[in-house]
């Protein structure tokens, strides 16, 4: 075990330099938010998207969970996060966004929707939502972790969850997303070799043996295993399927976390290289995770058959990795955990301290105070983040995929269709942002209730109601995000277009290096 801490200590240390390293990177707010002028390359984006893509909530959470209960089919959501998820995504949105974002010099999500739609209110209520909604999803992440280390290493959870928080909010608040993305690159090295290195290992152990004929037709791994011959069983299963790989590959395009890497980046040539780059990625990390969780009926033993789905992968990790890559695995866990972390906190305190603060509190504050106070919030977003991670352990308020799916599934429900039809539709309307953002959160509170109380009995208790809702959050967070696409077309078509001067400046207005 002395080696495995030693990669342990090697890695803080080598976080806690790049947090002196790049100290001196972000004096002002556009390069604490944006990484400076220049912005950053192809190479640097990519691994930034992907290490905020995916987490410890895909090892952990998703792989655990859904791999065992989809078996080798899981593995196609892990391909819709590379083809819908990333390249796709990339396609689509980065080169829109860099340019519309650079015409209104936005440098955060709701900045950009009070520019793109003349609305300093909606500006304030989006920043609010991104704020609080995004809480779950960081808490999410520190339960992922906590699982890993305390089944491995006997490490209390809650000492690994302040641990991990300390170390994030040290380098992000030092160095800001300069801090973030080198970070992330390093971090992305590393999660590439431990996915391999987990593989290799989960194939060469005498469960599984490298017989490939012999997974692809295991019973166990089959996904309609448990058949029950009903029609109802067959249609929901395929729901339930259908719904994760649409919330886990179309919700990142409407995430502030993830949007806001595609303000950063350079030019032209570095959206080529990202779309290349991020796509190799989220396609090596996403089937190698739902690859190894599907796996998991092979493994007989009592303490994987019966293990809770967050504990099913530390289990197997346990099993499976040899003494001396324990360390390294565990490294890869806690990089994918840290790079998101970080975005999800940028994200986070950005809202709150530009739009909110200087936008709508105090207006006359200059880039330093904001720049203070953007480094503040992230402290503080870390503090509550670990804190309802902590409460969500202690009272198991809901499932680590679970938290996350809400988290996604209601901001991505809120934004889809004023984001992504926002930079490449004109018609769209500002009552049609107001009426998505509104209708989906009320949509989202209701169809938790609607689907808590159908599968509990509508005598059931409200926290009894409320704990299987959350539960159907994947399926909750599609419906939302077509929704959001439908109503935000059908009141655009239905409402007065945007003014002029505002079309000019989101689409026309010329800009330096524009991306054609």
């Amino acid at each position: 075990m002395f080696w495995d801490y030693f990669v342990l200590v090697l890695y803080a240390i080598g976080m806690v330099a790049i947090a002196f390293l790049t100290r001196n990177r972000s004096g002002s707010v556009n390069d604490f938010l944006l990484a400076g002028k220049k912005g950053l390359n192809g190479w640097m984006t990519a691994f930034a998207y992907g290490t905020t893509y995916f987490s410890a909530v895909i090892f952990i959470g998703y792989a655990g969970q859904f791999g065992r209960a989809f078996g080798l089919a899981s593995v196609w959501i892990g391909v819709g996060n590379a083809v819908i998820g990333t390249a796709l995504a990339w396609l689509v949105l980065a080169k829109r966004t860099k340019n519309m974002t650079q015409r209104l010099q936005a440098k955060t999500m709701p900045d950009f929707y009070e520019k793109r739609y003349g609305s300093p209110r909606l500006k304030v209520v989006t920043a609010l939502v991104i704020f609080l909604f995004l809480i779950p999803y960081s808490a999410s992440v520190y339960n992922g972790l906590s699982s890993l280390f305390e089944i491995v290493f006997g490490i209390p959870g809650w000492a690994v969850m302040i641990g991990l928080a300390v170390l994030t909010a040290l380098y992000l608040f030092f160095g800001g997303y300069f801090a973030t993305a080198l970070s992330d690159f390093i971090q992305g090295i590393i999660m590439i070799v431990g996915v391999v290195l987990m593989l290799i290992c989960y194939m060469n152990s005498p469960e599984v043996n490298w017989d490939i004929s012999e997974i692809a037709n295991d019973p166990q791994l089959t996904w309609f295993v448990k058949d029950s011959g009903s029609t109802r069983w067959i249609y929901d299963r395929s729901v339930s399927f259908l719904s994760l790989v649409l919330l886990t590959s179309l919700g990142v395009w409407a995430l502030p976390q993830t949007v806001h890497k595609y303000y950063a980046v350079r030019d032209k040539k570095a959206i080529t290289q990202g779309i290349v780059v991020s796509t190799a990625f989220a396609l090596i990390i996403g089937f190698i995770a739902y690859f190894s969780g599907a796996l998991s009926p092979l493994f007989g033993q009592e303490a994987i058959v019966n293990a809770p789905d967050s504990e099913v992968i530390p289990q197997m990790l346990k099993l499976v990795i040899p003494v001396g890559l324990t360390g390294v695995i565990a490294v890869l866990i806690l990089s994918a955990s840290m790079s998101t972390l970080s975005s999800v906190s940028l994200a986070s305190a950005s809202v709150v301290a530009v739009d909110l603060y200087k936008g709508a509190i105090n207006k006359n504050a200059d880039d330093k105070k904001v720049n203070l106070w953007m480094r503040v919030l992230c402290l503080v977003f870390v503090a509550v983040s670990v804190i309802l991670a902590i409460l969500n352990e202690k009272f198991n308020i809901a499932a680590i995929a679970y938290l996350m799916g809400l988290s996604w599934g209601t901001l991505a429900g809120c934004f889809m269709g004023p984001f992504v039809l926002g930079v490449a539709w004109k018609r769209v309307s500002r009552p049609a942002v107001w009426a998505s953002v509104i209708s989906s959160l009320v949509l989202t509170a209701a169809l938790i209730l609607v689907f808590g109380y159908d599968k509990n009995g509508w005598s059931c208790s409200f926290g009894t109601a409320l704990k299987s809702g959350i539960g159907a959050s994947p399926t909750i967070g599609v419906i939302c995000m077509l929704f959001s696409l439908v109503i935000t077309v059908v009141v655009s078509l239905c409402t007065k277009a945007p003014e002029e001067q505002v079309l000019y400046n989101s689409f026309e207005q010329p800009i330096e290096n524009e991306i054609v």
